[in-house]
C-alpha cells in the first residue's frame, strides 16, 4: 500500500492530509487541535490524526510532501528584498534570522519537528518538495468528477505564481500559463481588506459580506489606476499603490487618496465610502476572474473547470462564473486555500509516480468531512467529566424533537460525524437556526456569533430542492455558491424601504427566508444530499414537514476569532459561552439553561490551548 502525507505549513492554516492508495482518508487544519485560528506552526496534532485515522504511523509513510517548493520562494523573497533596497531591511532582517536562527529551510524543520514529536524514529521517509500552485491545482483537479477539465488557480502568492492556468487529463497536470508576483488579484484583494479595516488572510469573506452594502462608484478608478485588465483576463498591478514589496501595510499613501480617505481601523465605524469600496473591488475581482475562465476555456478547450487558491473561495465570483455560460460544469475545492495544498502536493505525489486515476462521483473528497469523529461512548465521557446534564434520544425522536425546536425559533449546535476540512461547516460543526425569522441574523451575530451585525448567513437546502428556491443548477455541496433567491420567494420592499442605504437595509425583510437573504437578494447555498449527510438531510426533510421550507441556517459551530469546535467538550463550552439553546451531540441533546452551576464552572475553566489535544478516544489516550 502506498501512503503519502501532504503537509502545509508556516504561513497560515496550516494542515495535513493523509492519501492511502490515491484515496484522501484524513485531512485536517492545525487550528483545530491548539484552538489558535489560523495557526500556521508545523501541523504536529493534524499529523498525528492523519495517521491515527489510516490506523499507520509514519514508518508506513512512503513519502511526505511539503505542498511548495522553498528555493524557489526563497529566490523571490530575495529578489524583492534586493529590488526594494533600502526600504526593505527590515523585511530582509527577519528574513535572514528565519533563514539562519531558525532552521529557515522548511524540508529540515519538518523533519526536526518530526523527530522531536517522536513521530519520526530512524531514517524515516523521504521528505520532499511540491510546488505551491502545482499544490492548488492538483487538490481541484484530482478530487473532482472529471477526467480532463481547465483548472484556475487564483491567491495571493505562492513562490513566484499568483496566477495559473493549467489541464488535467487522466492523472496528469500540465501547466499552460501563469502571472507571477507582484501582480496578484490576491494581494489586491487584501489590500483593500486591511484598508477597510480588516485583518488580511482572515477578513476578505467579511469584505465580500460588505460589498453588496455599497454602490461599485470605484471600480473604474480601479482600472484606471490600479491594475491594467487585458482581454484575456491578465493584468498588472500599479505598484505606486501598494507596499506589500517592502513595507508595513498592504497599500501606500496613493492609495488612500484613490478612495478619498484614510484607512478605517478596526474600532471605527464601516461608514458608507468603505461600503463603496468593497463593492467596487468586489466588482473588478469578477470581472478579473470571468476572462479568465473565457481565456482557460480558449487555451485548453475544455468547458469543465476546476478551481482553487484563495481567491477561489470568494463564491459571489463562483457563483457569477457558473452562470456567464463560458463553462458546463464547475467543480471547488472546498478547502481552496492553503490548507488544501496539503491534500494536493499528496495527491500529486502520488499521481507523479505513474498511479492511474479514476474519478470518484460525486467527487472524492467525502463531503470534506475528513477529520476527527467521535463516538456516542467517548462523547458521554467527555461530558460526564464535567458533570453535564443531557437526554439520550433515538434518531426519529433526535430529528423530531430538534426540528420542532428549530420551527419554535430555537438556535442549536449541531455536531455530527466526522469533523469538516476547510473553512466552511457543512454540517458536522454546525449552527443551525430557523429562516424565515426576519430577527435571526441580528440574534445570531450579536447573541451568538459575537461579530458584525451586517455580516450574512448562509442557507443549507434539500438537494432536491434547491432549483425550487434558488437559482442555481447542480449541487453546491461545499457552500461555495452564491446564487439569487428566487423572484417567487422574494419581498418587494416599500418606497421608504427602497429609500434607505448602506446598513439602513440590514432589517429590510427581503423574503420568505430573510435570515439568508442578503441585501441583493443573493444567498451563499450549500446542497444537502442523503449520501454525503443523511442525519441533516433527515433534519431539513422533518422541518420542511413543519415549516413548509426545506431550508436552514448552517454557521459555523463557533465565536468571533475561534477556531470551529473540534471536540465534545469544545462543543459544550461554546453552548456555555453563547446564547445557543440547545446542543445536539451524536445521540445526545443539552440544554443550556438545565445545565448544572458546577458543570458550567468547571467546563469553562479548562483552558482550551492547556487542555489535552482535541482527538478522538482511543487516540486521545495514545498520545499522552
Amino acid at each position: 500500500m502506498s501512503r503519502i502525507l501532504g503537509i502545509s505549513a508556516f504561513y497560515h492554516d496550516s494542515a495535513a492530509a493523509l492519501v492511502e492508495d490515491g484515496v484522501l482518508v484524513a485531512a485536517a487544519q492545525e487550528e483545530r487541535f491548539s484552538r489558535v485560528k489560523h495557526d500556521a506552526s508545523f501541523p504536529e496534532t493534524a499529523t498525528r490524526f492523519c495517521l491515527w485515522q489510516a490506523r499507520c504511523t509514519l514508518a508506513d509513510v512512503d513519502s511526505v510532501v511539503f505542498y511548495e517548493a522553498p528555493t524557489l520562494k526563497r529566490s523571490r523573497q530575495l529578489r524583492t528584498y534586493a529590488n526594494t533596497a533600502p526600504r526593505g531591511v527590515g523585511g530582509f532582517q527577519r528574513f535572514v534570522q528565519r533563514l539562519f536562527l531558525e532552521r529557515g529551510d522548511p524540508l529540515h524543520e519538518i523533519r526536526a519537528r518530526l523527530a522531536a514529536s517522536g513521530l519520526l524514529t530512524g531514517p524515516g521517509p523521504r521528505i520532499i518538495s511540491g510546488n505551491h500552485h502545482l499544490s492548488h491545482a492538483a487538490s481541484a483537479f484530482y478530487p473532482s468528477p472529471f477526467e480532463e477539465a481547465a483548472i484556475l488557480t487564483v491567491d495571493g502568492v505562492g513562490e513566484w505564481d499568483t496566477t495559473t492556468i493549467s489541464v488535467g487529463r487522466g492523472s496528469k497536470i500540465e501547466r499552460v500559463s501563469g502571472i507571477e508576483f507582484p501582480d496578484s488579484i490576491g494581494l489586491l484583494y487584501s489590500a483593500v481588506t486591511s484598508y477597510c479595516g480588516f485583518k488580511v488572510n482572515d477578513g476578505e469573506y467579511k469584505l465580500m459580506g460588505l460589498a453588496p452594502y455599497g454602490q461599485p462608484r470605484f471600480s473604474q478608478r480601479i482600472r484606471d489606476s490600479l491594475i491594467d485588465i487585458k482581454d484575456d483576463g491578465s493584468f498588472h498591478l500599479n505598484l505606486r499603490y501598494f507596499d506589500f514589496l517592502a513595507g508595513t501595510r498592504m497599500y501606500s499613501r496613493e492609495f488612500e487618496t484613490l478612495f478619498e480617505g484614510p484607512a478605517r481601523t478596526k474600532v471605527q465605524p464601516v461608514t458608507q465610502r468603505y461600503m463603496d469600496v468593497a463593492a467596487s473591488v468586489q466588482a473588478v475581482v469578477e470581472q478579473i476572474m470571468l476572462a479568465l475562465v473565457k481565456h482557460a476555456v480558449a487555451a485548453t478547450g475544455l468547458r469543465q473547470l476546476c478551481l482553487a487558491g484563495g481567491v477561489a473561495l470568494n463564491c459571489v465570483a463562483n457563483g457569477k462564473i457558473l452562470r456567464s455560460g463560458l463553462i458546463d460544469k464547475l467543480w471547488v475545492q472546498p478547502a481552496a486555500g492553503d490548507a488544501g495544498g496539503a491534500v494536493g502536493c499528496a495527491l500529486q505525489a502520488h499521481y507523479a509516480a505513474g498511479a492511474p486515476r479514476r474519478p470518484v462521483q460525486p467527487d472524492a473528497m467525502a463531503g470534506s468531512r475528513l477529520g476527527p469523529g467521535y463516538k456516542n461512548v467517548a462523547i458521554r465521557q467527555d461530558l460526564d467529566s464535567v458533570g453535564a446534564v443531557y437526554s439520550a434520544l433515538d434518531d426519529d425522536a433526535l430529528i423530531a424533537s430538534t426540528a420542532k425546536a428549530l420551527a419554535d425559533g430555537q438556535v442549536i449546535g449541531w455536531f455530527d460525524g466526522r469533523m469538516e476540512f476547510g473553512p466552511r461547516a457543512l454540517g458536522g460543526r454546525s449552527i443551525l437556526a430557523d429562516p424565515r425569522r426576519a430577527d435571526m441574523q441580528s440574534v445570531l451575530n450579536l447573541k451568538v456569533k459575537f461579530r458584525e451585525s451586517f455580516r450574512p448567513f448562509a442557507p443549507i437546502v434539500l438537494a432536491e430542492e434547491a432549483a425550487n428556491w434558488f437559482d442555481i443548477s447542480g449541487d453546491s455541496p461545499y457552500m461555495l455558491i452564491v446564487a439569487p433567491v428566487l423572484d417567487r420567494h422574494r419581498r418587494t420592499p416599500t418606497p421608504e424601504e427602497e429609500r434607505l442605504t448602506g446598513f439602513e437595509r440590514l432589517g429590510v425583510a427581503r423574503s420568505t427566508i430573510p435570515a439568508v437573504t442578503h441585501v441583493d437578494y443573493s444567498a451563499r447555498v450549500q446542497t444537502v444530499d442523503r449520501d454525503r449527510n443523511p442525519k441533516l438531510h433527515k433534519l431539513l426533510t422533518a422541518f420542511a414537514r413543519l415549516t413548509g421550507v426545506p431550508v436552514l441556517i448552517n454557521t459555523s459551530f463557533n465565536v468571533n476569532d475561534e477556531p470551529i469546535v473540534c471536540s465534545p467538550l469544545e462543543a459544550y463550552r461554546c453552548l456555555l459561552k453563547t446564547r445557543i439553546d440547545r446542543l445536539v451531540i451524536g445521540d445526545l441533546v443539552l440544554d443550556r439553561v438545565a445545565q448544572p452551576p458546577k458543570a458550567v464552572e468547571k467546563a469553562l475553566a479548562i483552558n482550551p490551548s492547556a487542555a489535552p489535544a482535541a482527538v478522538p478516544d482511543d487516540f486521545l489516550y495514545t498520545m499522552h
